[in-house]
């Protein structure tokens, strides 16, 4: 059994990257002023948050003023979902969504829901793809939110987002963009994707967990959902992350920026990963086949359980996942499995590898060493 961890849950979280550390240190140490504080102390806080707005909106090609730091991706999404819903009644209260979005947007529209709103959960096809066409039908003059993933977390099938974009700017209805799961995988230009609200994440390109980011247009009105002061603009009171903020900002630009060098070879990866799993009886990928994530290869097994693939991974020092992490423990299968319209005898057989920066081939060759023996002996326990 292995000493070494070969990590392959990047999509769950990934690890902090040193050179984010040494950029957070001295906010972790000797820079500790409350940002609000207006001694030199504090002032120089505010100009590292200052600093760190300003690259998040370089990079995603936006204004520093439409940038706001939250806690998490799941609060970013709340507070674009909640905030445009409560701004927006007079207007209407309908919202459309996908069967497929992370539960931090499926779970938000539900809540609502108790507050007489109404949400359209668009079907998607084989591959997890929503259809423009079928945004385009559920809009009336009703909907005040259009809110949908950039790239799914579970089955890593990238979305249409530029052209779903552009139909909402035609129709004047809101774009909030859950881009959580790809800011670290793919070009985040918010101009491009003719989004109006966008979330992202830092744990998921190797900042810090416990920081999220939206962006908000200018123009567009939001309500906030935490009180008690008139932080990041009035958008989200309590005392900043510092430390986490300047990290996030500088995980999102070595991501961006390193994305030329580290996309084709953990592609590369990833394909030989799919090619070799597939070889196993009663496999199949799912998700995309080309339009999926870079390093996302995600599968299921015909008449396995995917937690028990996972535990007998485990004891061979190899870390993965059935799909998201959030709902990991869930003896539910996976709702995005099920909007795929995958029988039960495949559902519940679901494997995620989800590969970073500092995956190699030897660990992908290990894997396929013995992820075969593994499916094989879990299936026959079944049957």
């Amino acid at each position: 059994m292995s000493e070494h961890t070969i990590y392959l849950d990047h999509a769950a979280t990934t690890p902090l990257d040193r050179r984010v550390l040494d950029a957070m240190m001295p906010y972790l140490t000797n820079e500790y002023g409350n940002a609000s504080s207006i001694y030199a102390l504090g002032r120089r806080a505010m100009q590292a948050i200052d600093g760190a707005r300003e690259q998040v909106a370089s990079i995603i090609n936006c204004r520093p003023t439409e940038i706001s730091f939250v806690g998490c991706g799941s609060e970013s999404d709340n507070l674009a979902i909640k905030g445009i819903a409560f701004a927006s009644q007079k207007k209407g209260k309908h919202i459309i969504t996908s069967s497929v979005e992370h539960h931090a947007v499926l779970h938000t529209c539900q809540y609502l829901e108790r507050f007489g709103f109404t949400t359209t959960y668009l079907p998607v096809d084989e591959y997890g793809r929503v259809h423009p066409d079928d945004v385009a039908r559920a809009i009336t003059d009703q909907t005040v939110l259009v809110s949908l993933m950039y790239a799914n977390n579970e089955i890593g099938t990238i979305e249409p987002i530029e052209e779903i974009g552009r139909i909402c700017r035609e129709r004047k209805v809101p774009l909030h963009v859950d881009a959580v799961q790809a800011g670290g995988a793919l070009p985040i230009d918010v101009k491009a994707l003719n989004a109006d609200l966008l979330s992202l994440s830092a744990h998921k390109f190797y900042g810090p967990k416990g920081v999220g980011m939206i962006y908000v247009r200018q123009g567009v009105r939001i309500l906030p959902q935490l009180q008690g002061g008139s932080q990041e603009r009035g958008r989200r009171a309590g005392t900043e992350n510092v430390a986490g903020i300047v990290g996030a900002a500088e995980a999102l630009r070595l991501a961006q920026e390193e994305l030329p060098e580290v996309t084709p070879r953990v592609r590369a990866l990833r394909d030989q990963l799919i090619e070799g799993v597939l070889t196993i009886p009663r496999s199949r990928l799912t998700g995309h086949p080309t339009d999926r994530l870079p390093n996302n290869a995600s599968f299921a097994f015909e008449g396995v359980e995917g937690e028990s693939i996972l535990l007998s991974l485990d004891l061979y020092g190899i870390a993965a996942s059935t799909g998201s992490a959030c709902t990991s423990g869930s003896v539910e299968p996976s709702h995005v499995l099920v909007a795929l319209g995958l029988s039960p005898a495949w559902q519940r057989g679901s494997l995620r590898l989800t590969l970073g920066k500092e995956n190699t081939r030897e660990d992908v060759e290990k894997v396929l060493s013995v992820l075969p023996g593994v499916v094989e002996k879990v299936r026959n326990l079944g049957e």
